[in-house]
């Protein structure tokens, strides 16, 4: 008998990732052998039980995907939108498989996301403890306040607790880049809004060792095996 933690197994279903199957399992959406189970760290074998979410019954996905998705301005970082928004599984229709999205950006900002079906690389990407770096440019209108790399490398004492950059490079006049190791909420917008930089336009280059390149807005590719194994080794898959 091999038992492993049913919100994995949901995650390796490519229904949602690790949390997000934390919160299905809480809701009272999942079931093991007709009856629901609402306990966190409860454990199943995938050979003997039935695991259902929401009435349909899921197995592991066997092959694993990996893609690299440039996402445009105005769309949510969901797989679907009940307001109708778009949303991210708008731009792999063709894909059979059930994708998730590892991390997140903001409706208003652009650039690279992730889509997979692998649940445990998932929960390690959007981890903190694995503080995996992203790097962001920033276009910006005004002049930068005096000091604001030495701020911003410093640190920045905001109402969640203090935020920082690793990295700081001025490009030109309206350009910037920066990169971070964290994932918390709009926290590049409110960096910069702590120091006095107007943000126009915010589009994420880098996640990992993974680079939009490019990738034009609105397509993906899929991850190679170079870019697998640097992932792998950076979240010690």
């Amino acid at each position: 008998m091999t038992l492993i933690r049913l919100n994995k197994f949901i995650a390796d279903a490519g229904i949602t990732s690790r949390r997000g199957a934390d919160e299905l399992i809480n809701d009272g959406r999942v079931s093991v052998d007709q009856k629901v189970v609402r306990e966190m760290g409860f454990k199943v074998d995938p050979a003997i039980h039935q695991v259902m979410v929401d009435g349909e019954t899921i197995t592991a996905s066997l092959t694993k995907t990996y893609l690299a998705l440039h996402k445009p301005r105005g769309v949510v970082s969901t797989m679907y939108d009940p307001e109708g928004r778009p949303s991210l599984s708008d731009f792999i229709s063709l894909r059979k498989e059930r994708l998730f999205h590892v991390g997140r950006l903001d409706k208003e900002s652009e650039g690279l996301i992730l889509l997979t079906n692998d649940g445990e690389m998932t929960f390690r990407a959007t981890h903190p403890s694995y503080g995996l770096e992203k790097t962001y440019l920033i276009e910006f209108i005004g002049a930068l306040p005096k000091g604001v790399e030495s701020t911003l490398l410093k640190g920045v004492e905001l109402e969640d607790g203090l935020g920082r950059v690793l990295d700081f490079k001025s490009l030109s006049p309206t350009w910037i880049e920066v990169t971070i190791h964290e994932g918390r909420y709009h926290i590049i917008r409110r960096l910069m809004e702590a120091v006095g930089v107007q943000v126009v336009r915010l589009v994420r280059t880098r996640f990992g060792p993974i680079v939009l390149g490019d990738i034009l807005e609105g397509r993906w590719r899929d991850l190679n095996e170079v870019e697998l194994i640097n992932l792998r080794k950076v979240l010690t898959l």
